[in-house]
């Protein structure tokens, strides 16, 4: 398999290049707006024919890059059903899978972070998008975040996972770039909690502030970055 993780400086989102080998059909996983050059020349590089660009949920911190992808390249759009996006071209339910040559990649459906959160799994890869992060998990305080749907989708799906899964988170702000399903349950703070209640009470007491330009971002996104 061709796996590349690429890293936006600006918002601290990684991007995912998948295929099953050079010359093939490939897939990008949330990419960034501005950086959409450099994905095309990825591709170039390695011969690869993008046909879908997914994205984890409507993003608050950059601007996605799926339509200006889609107009360079003509791959199809992908989010799951319950993203409030106006132009996604395919949607998944949970737990329904695609393909791509040899590779398929399954939706979770991993709400909390916002309403419209996904995960994505690859055989032992999870994208989790901003659902579970490396020693961390995502803000639960907008978009129609919710931090009792956090906690079911993390305890419930996520940390049932096999505890060798590779997890690649759709952020980080530590220059960490993959940990394990194992290493998250046994180290990851938010996670060492007894109760949803405890949970809440965690992502309660954040006071984080809000990301900038959250709303010019969001408007876009949900048009998939088109203007």
């Amino acid at each position: 398999m061709l796996f590349r993780q690429l890293f936006d400086t600006k918002s601290s989102t990684y991007t995912y290049l998948i295929a099953s080998a050079k010359g093939r059909e490939a897939l990008i996983i949330d990419p960034v707006e501005e950086n959409v050059d450099e994905y095309v020349n990825h591709l170039k590089e390695l011969d690869l024919k993008l046909v879908k660009v997914i994205d984890t949920h409507i993003h608050a911190d950059h601007v996605t890059g799926a339509s200006k992808l889609k107009n360079n390249t003509n791959c199809s759009t992908v989010m799951g059903e319950n993203s409030p996006a106006e132009t996604v071209d395919i949607r998944l339910k949970d737990e329904e899978t695609i393909e791509i040559d040899q590779l398929k990649i399954k939706a979770l459906y991993t709400p909390g972070h916002t309403s419209d959160s996904y995960s994505f799994l690859m055989n032992n890869y999870l994208f989790s998008g901003d659902t579970l992060l490396i020693n961390g998990t995502g803000r639960t305080d907008f978009q129609n975040g919710s931090s009792k749907d956090a906690y079911n989708s993390l305890f419930n799906k996520l940390l049932k996972l096999p505890e060798e899964t590779i997890l690649y988170p759709g952020h980080d702000y530590n220059g960490k770039k993959s940990s394990t399903i194992g290493n998250e349950k046994k180290f990851n703070p938010r996670l060492q909690v007894d109760s949803v209640d405890q949970y809440i009470e965690i992502m309660s007491n954040l006071k984080l502030s809000k990301p900038k330009m959250i709303d010019t971002n969001v408007s876009r996104n949900l048009m998939l970055g088109s203007i």
